[in-house]
């Protein structure tokens, strides 16, 4: 899911939807030869700074028609700085609509240089960012002062209703594209990339929803994988409805331990000494700006997709700080202005369009509002904080103007090992699901981090996790895999940050060299 706010994650559910046979879903991409990448310059300055390569690579539209029409999916590469070489690592940031290129760059924050004896490969998939055709469809419908996220009226009710159709029917003029960009055709775009770099398998990076793409990589291609790290992994039982529904309950969750963070710092941000003094206070602000939003731009809505970062990751945390202390001593709404723009940036939704379009065909959703109705009170009632705006962000799919497909039953029984990270408060991509992969995968191994709020943390500078990423990547080996459906070894999480001026004395134990260099590839890869 991702909001009109934060970087691009997941969400989802399949709704009584039958697999297809891997080996007949991955026949037609075997039949299709790709043509050699023409490496060139690169113009990000990050993947110029970093010394990468550039260029395209041209895939069928439908890889059933593998002689006809072709789209572009751009390309990065930086290679490998070692003696010799373990292969190409292919990274995918998330989305489904994350822009992946200039994630070629993360090797550098792979510690004991395990980093680099790769060749990291970024790419944005197809639709996404540079590749071409580079899908959008309302570039405005992330505009200021939304409706109301809880249809407590029918009237909003019937706006957001309104206002959802008129996106997906305006996604109608990107064309054919909407009938191939499910994660089985980008999965076959992987393997096509494959080809085109000249090797018989592949080492991937996935985050997110990039565990998805792996996911069915893996189960399609099994034959081809060397060595791959899920963080943040999808939960294959409930792409894509039911995953919403569970992230609801666990972004409520986070957002009460932010909260509580905040309570904890009241000599600094002075907005509440308890969690619920602090709750009481967040809900107060949402209801004035309903009412009379910030610099006649900053309703309720936005107001919370801002806070909806913190639920995701420790990372902002400072900033939505300031920026909710800002607006209630001083008034200063444009610093809440800047927080949204910088998410959200006015006149673009590629990454919006590719979410939806991805996320609405590869299976069917429910088309019966009534069961939208249901299931999204139930859970409000339990979970106010997002539900009614993630079940918003979805509600294209009732409409969309493209048919849906079958999942792929994921199957891992066939692949070699694999490293699964997650924190264990998650809520982007709830634990369980990492449960779920590890039973599927019998080879793989997973680190979770007991208490953890962030989504895909890895590579932020913690030791305890990225030493054993490097470890593998190095050489192949897991953490011993222990009995049981639980976590094979346990870290500690990405730390909360220690606001300046706190009168307490800890201080994060993120080497700040470190997490700034994953911060700046995602910085990279985020369209919002």
């Amino acid at each position: 899911m991702k909001k009109f706010v934060a970087a691009l994650a997941v969400a989802g559910i399949g709704v009584g939807t039958m697999a297809l046979a891997p080996s007949a879903t991955a026949a037609s991409a075997s039949d299709f030869d790709p043509k050699p990448i023409s490496w060139g310059a690169c113009t990000r300055p990050s993947l110029v700074k970093a010394g990468a390569e550039c260029g395209f690579l041209e895939v069928p539209l439908d890889y059933a028609k593998p002689g006809g029409e072709k789209i572009s999916i751009a390309v990065s590469r930086v290679k490998h700085k070692s003696a010799q070489s373990q292969g190409v690592m292919l990274v995918n940031p998330g989305g489904p609509g994350g822009s992946g290129l200039g994630l070629s760059t993360l090797g550098r924050a792979v510690p004991k240089k395990a980093g680099e004896e790769y060749d990291w490969i970024g790419f944005d998939p197809r639709g996404v960012g540079e590749s071409k055709p580079s899908l959008t469809c309302d570039g405005n419908y992330a505009s200021y002062n939304r409706p109301q996220y809880v249809p407590t009226t029918r009237a909003i009710e019937t706006a957001w209703r309104e206002k959802a159709r008129g996106y997906a029917k305006a996604c109608a003029k990107n064309g054919a594209i909407l009938e191939h960009i499910k994660t089985i055709d980008v999965a076959k775009d992987v393997d096509s990339l494959r080809k085109a770099l000249g090797e018989k398998q592949i080492n991937y990076y996935g985050f997110s929803y990039g565990t998805y793409l792996g996911q069915v990589y893996s189960t399609l291609f099994p034959q081809n994988v060397r060595r791959m790290v899920f963080d943040g992994t999808v939960d294959p039982r409930d792409v894509w409805y039911k995953a919403n529904l569970n992230q609801d309950i666990a972004f409520d969750k986070n957002i009460k331990t932010y909260f509580g963070w905040l309570a904890k710092y009241d000599d600094v941000y002075h907005l509440g000494k308890t969690a619920s003094e602090v709750e009481k206070l967040w809900y107060a602000e949402q209801k004035k700006l309903y009412d009379k939003p910030a610099g006649g731009v900053i309703g309720g809505s936005e107001w919370t997709d801002i806070f909806l970062q913190a639920g995701y990751y420790v990372f902002g945390w400072e900033d939505m700080a300031n920026a909710f202390a800002g607006w209630v001593h001083k008034g200063d709404w444009q610093t809440l202005k800047g927080l949204y723009d910088d998410s959200n940036p006015p006149g673009q939704d590629n990454g919006y369009a590719v979410y939806a379009a991805v996320q609405c065909t590869d299976v069917a959703w429910p088309q019966s509002w009534p069961r939208w109705k249901f299931d999204n009170w139930v859970t409000h009632f339990r979970a106010p904080f997002e539900t009614w705006g993630n079940a918003w962000f979805n509600a294209p799919c009732l409409d969309w103007p493209a048919k849906p497909g079958k999942p792929v039953e994921i199957d891992g029984s066939k692949v070699p090992g694999i490293l699964l990270v997650n924190e264990e408060n998650d809520a982007a991509t709830p634990y369980p699901g990492s449960l779920e992969v590890r039973k599927r995968y019998p080879n793989s191994s997973l680190i979770s981090a007991p208490g953890g709020t962030t989504h895909s943390g890895s590579l932020s500078g913690v030791s305890c996790v990225d030493d054993k990423i490097a470890d593998y990547l190095l050489t192949g080996k897991l953490p011993v895999r222990k009995p049981g459906n639980g976590s094979d070894v346990q870290c500690t999480p990405v730390p909360p940050p220690v606001p300046a001026g706190a009168s307490a004395a800890a201080k994060s134990d993120v080497p700040s060299s470190v997490a700034e260099v994953k911060k700046e590839a995602l910085a990279q890869a985020l369209p919002f």
